[in-house]
């Protein structure tokens, strides 16, 4: 993303060097003063200016969830000095971190979007960020780091929608409102149904209206964020743009796969749509099947989780009997031998609309022992009622016809608990894995 800001190395040098130690065990480092335009300086009133332009505020996962977060929104308006404030949790000082701002258009449409990266965050402190410009500031909203301890997430399925996103705000605000615990969300692809159209976009964010603000997103590309307006396929412009997510040192699928640490587990998030990007840019296949192995042989946690959207397994449809089931041929059989070998503990997957616990599956066959697949199922109103055959790996299938359904992820020193649920609360499986 461009940005009109100055360089970080540049605003440190001009804030100087004093460091502020806050009573709350904050430190920051450069300098206080209480002039305007300077780094530190007195927080705002508790109540903020709800004049400020502002949609969509979102917090966006970052690589390392204890010190460091994304605070992202849209304007209709370019909004000078953009930046956002963060302070423990109380205190009357703040840090200020100015905020990229681009001209975005997209679907004939033209806003600002604003991002800021907040690093060198207190690790288990509560805090809260507020966003300023123009002498304005919005009320403060919590910014929860990871205390490296146990954790809960919310993990969404499909919510592409065809009914203005009721649905899904429905599911989300439920599952938002039974689990006030939660610490971050994940959504697993084809969060629109078209890329390309902005409305969908907007009435995607107000679903999360009251969430995203205050939980972090960690999201994974589907093959709808690559679609046009005529369900052509596009360089995925938009989803791109809207989530500003850790890089991955591509030089042409940079965002595109990421990985990012919550308390001892590490995600591994991968792209699965090369199917509709190679004509566009190829490679994206390889570069992951390479990319892969190193990531998890990096990480140190105890638990390693991947996230992709199209599925690893290949199901018949009814009336359709000539299809074959078993493992899917573009997805399957190139990454889960990679699952196994980088001794993964859970994959879970989407697109298919269906929520199904294969329970383990290694070298390619049902058992005890290698990741648990789950494929995570649809939180949206596009919904494919009865038409899966049931695979040979399925252990646990929702109810049918089925309907809507969001899971947790739980997280302690010795297990991952995996929750399915209905909207209204229905616990319709439930999976541990200990170690």
């Amino acid at each position: 993303m461009d940005t009109t800001s100055i360089s970080r190395r540049r605003f440190l040098k001009l804030a100087g060097s004093t460091v502020l130690s806050l009573t709350t065990g904050c430190t920051f480092s450069p300098a206080s003063v209480n002039q305007t335009g300077n780094l530190f300086g007195k927080a705002s009133s508790s109540g903020g200016d709800t004049s400020l332009d502002i949609h969509a505020l979102r917090q966006i996962i970052t690589a390392d969830s204890r010190t460091s977060r994304t605070i992202m929104w849209n304007s209709a308006s370019e909004q000078k000095n953009a930046a956002v404030a963060w302070r423990a949790e109380g205190s009357d000082r703040s840090a200020r971190v100015p905020a990229s701002s681009t001209l975005y258009t997209d679907d004939g449409q033209h806003i600002y979007l604003h991002s800021a990266t907040l690093k060198e965050l207190p690790p288990g402190v509560p805090c809260e960020y507020q966003v300023v410009a123009e002498d304005k500031g919005t009320p403060w909203h919590p910014l929860p780091t990871d205390n490296g301890g146990p954790f809960k997430a919310l993990i969404f399925p499909d919510s592409q929608c065809s009914d203005g996103y009721v649905t899904w705000r429905e599911v989300a605000q439920a599952a938002a409102q039974q689990h006030p615990d939660a610490a971050f969300l994940i959504s697993m692809g084809d969060l629109v149904d078209n890329g390309e159209d902005h409305n969908q976009w907007d009435q995607w964010f107000d679903g999360l209206a009251g969430i995203a603000d205050r939980l972090p997103i960690a999201p994974i590309m589907g093959n709808h964020e690559t679609y046009t307006l005529d369900w052509r396929v596009r360089w995925p412009k938009a989803y791109l743009s809207l989530f500003d997510l850790p890089e991955n040192g591509s030089p042409n699928f940079n965002r595109h796969y990421y990985s990012y640490d919550y308390g001892d587990v590490h995600f591994t998030v991968l792209n699965t749509q090369w199917h509709e990007l190679n004509d566009l840019t190829p490679g994206l296949k390889t570069e992951q099947m390479e990319w892969l192995p190193k990531d998890l042989a990096a990480t140190n946690k105890k638990w390693k989780v991947v996230l992709l959207h199209r599925d690893v397994l290949q199901y018949g449809i009814h009336g359709r009997p000539e299809r074959p089931s078993g493992i899917d041929e573009r997805v399957g059989r190139a990454f889960m031998p990679l699952f196994d070998e980088g001794h993964v503990d859970a994959v879970l997957t989407a697109h298919l609309h269906t929520y199904r616990n294969r329970g383990h599956i290694a070298n390619f066959t049902a058992g005890e022992t290698g990741p648990l697949y789950l494929l995570t199922g649809v939180a949206g109103d596009v919904r494919y009622p009865n038409l899966w055959v049931d695979h040979a790996f399925d252990r646990v299938v929702a109810p049918q016809p089925e309907t809507d359904n969001y899971l947790t992820l739980e997280a302690s020193p010795d297990a991952l608990t995996f929750r399915c649920f209905l909207p209204e609360g229905r616990l319709i499986d439930t999976v541990t894995l200990k170690k």
